[in-house]
């Protein structure tokens, strides 16, 4: 066991706890919770909404599936970081300004005022869901660090439990704006951190030059999929996931509407993606040193457990003050995304479900109704990463926008700008993108023959389309014949 790093780590999450929990005194009032007071300038805006993303998959999870043997390089995570980075740049270059000026709490807000109550509810529930595998990954993370800190002393378990709970202690507090402070502090310790590790993994591969030359000679700069049919279909299935399947979430919502104006809030969003983006490389060209580092080893993790790659490395070829900026780092990545994830759901819950249920709630009745959601939210999500354990964490990631993607999507954005969109368009759209998802989903072959996902987002963009153009081409109808007559 490694006693001084642990106790870095641990020192670490305390004090950005006590952050937390000081920015928590600031929280009057429910916006103060959910949305910061919409106070945030535009560099907090930057670092929280980078936050958005760089979670446990971006350090873990994405450079395991890049230098994969037989699947890697650039085209085996299309989905995250490039259709992640550009779900963050479409909401600054198209939603974020119409939506800000709106003053909405939260993204199901849209849905009432633009649908109605049953869309609200429908479009929220299928936010609330796709959080269990996000939150998850994080945990799972979380779990895994105590677990190699301590030399397996701590099970995965128990790490999931220390972790989540000094997580929860600071969002419980202070909400949205605990979680915009700390994400500034954490994103500084994560660049400055994961870039002092990747000069050092340069120098012992022997200079960036022979990382790349690795890279190329496994063809891992291949973006393009096979040029196939197949092929295409599976790569824009994966590339539409979380670029268009993240734009309908509450974490994204919350950040960019927590700015100060919606000038702050566009630009915010821009530059958080393409920052996003350009330093998701830092992790992948560090896991690609490794094997250059200490090959065997890391083949054999990549064969078994590729999660660890990045750990292994860093405790058994870097010295003490690299292994505390590593860790640091890590944790700062895991703690911005799961705070923010752990909030999103349950802001989502009681603004656009319990108060439907119980309406005429006081602000001080809702702030409650937050904190007690949060908790149980918490309690349950931690639950499913255990029983979880095993699942690859950028997998738990992947598969959690996809009910987003069929489900909300469309509404939203064809609700913005779409003046033809109704209600019953909304409602069939929802229907026939969840329905054929599932159907994807369930049926042997059909999920093998085009992506589930895919067929989804069509069927709703169908529904959308049917259900508000149907009743007014009919209506149309009756007032000519009626006219002619």
């Amino acid at each position: 066991m490694n006693t001084t790093l642990l106790a870095f780590v641990i020192l670490y999450l305390v004090g950005t706890m006590g952050i937390g929990i000081y920015a928590g005194t600031r929280v009057k009032s429910t916006a103060d919770f959910a949305v910061a007071g919409r106070s945030l300038p535009l560099a907090m805006v930057i670092t929280t909404t980078f936050a958005t993303w760089f979670g446990a998959e971006t350090v873990m999870g994405i450079p395991a599936k890049f230098v994969d043997a037989e699947h890697g390089g650039l085209r085996a995570v299309i989905e995250d970081p490039f259709g992640a980075s550009m779900c963050l740049v479409l909401v600054g270059a198209f939603f974020a300004t119409r939506l800000y000026r709106m003053s909405l709490l939260t993204i199901g807000d849209f849905y009432r005022h633009r649908f109605g109550k049953g869309v609200e509810i429908f479009c929220s529930i299928a936010i609330i869901l796709s959080y269990l595998g996000w939150v998850a990954a994080q945990i799972t993370a979380l779990g895994l660090v105590f677990a190699v800190l301590s030399g397996g002393a701590i099970a995965p378990p128990v790490g999931m439990a220390i972790g989540t709970t000094l997580v929860l202690i600071y969002v419980l507090i202070g909400g949205m704006l605990a979680v915009a402070w700390t994400d500034f502090v954490q994103m500084i310790v994560l660049v400055v951190g994961l870039s002092l590790i990747a000069v050092m993994a340069s120098e012992q591969a022997g200079g960036a030059s022979k990382v790349m030359a690795l890279a190329h000679s496994n063809d891992w700069f291949r973006i393009l999929p096979e040029h196939t049919p197949n092929g295409w279909l599976f790569f824009i299935g994966s590339a539409i996931t979380m670029m268009f399947g993240s734009i309908p979430q509450q974490d994204v919502f919350q950040r960019v509407m927590s700015a100060k104006d919606s000038d702050t809030a566009r630009k915010g969003a821009i530059i958080g993606g393409f920052g996003y983006l350009a330093f998701a490389f830092v992790p992948m060209f560090i896991v690609a040193s490794s094997l250059i580092i200490m090959p065997d080893e890391t083949k054999a993790l990549l064969a078994h457990d590729p999660q660890k790659v990045l750990p292994t490395l860093i405790l058994s070829k870097m010295p003490l003050v690299a292994q505390i900026f590593f860790f640091g780092a890590l944790v700062s990545a895991i703690k911005s995304t799961s705070s923010a994830t752990l909030l999103a759901p349950s802001t989502s819950f009681v603004e656009n479900i319990l108060k439907n249920i119980k309406p005429g709630m006081s602000d001080q009745q809702v702030l409650l109704s937050l904190r007690i959601t949060i908790f149980v939210f918490t309690a349950l999500v931690l639950t499913y990463a255990i029983l979880m354990q095993g699942t690859a964490i950028y997998d738990l990631v992947s598969s959690a926008y996809q009910i987003t993607l069929v489900a909300a999507f469309v509404p939203l954005t064809l609700g913005l700008f779409w003046s033809r969109a109704t209600t019953q368009g909304a409602l069939l759209s929802i229907a026939s993108g969840v329905g054929v998802w599932l159907a994807f989903l369930l049926v042997p072959g059909w999920g093998e023959a085009f992506p589930g996902q895919l067929a989804g987002v069509l069927a709703a963009l169908a529904g959308m389309l049917l259900g508000s153009l149907a009743p007014q081409l009919v209506a149309d109808h009756r007032s000519h014949v009626a006219h002619m007559a």
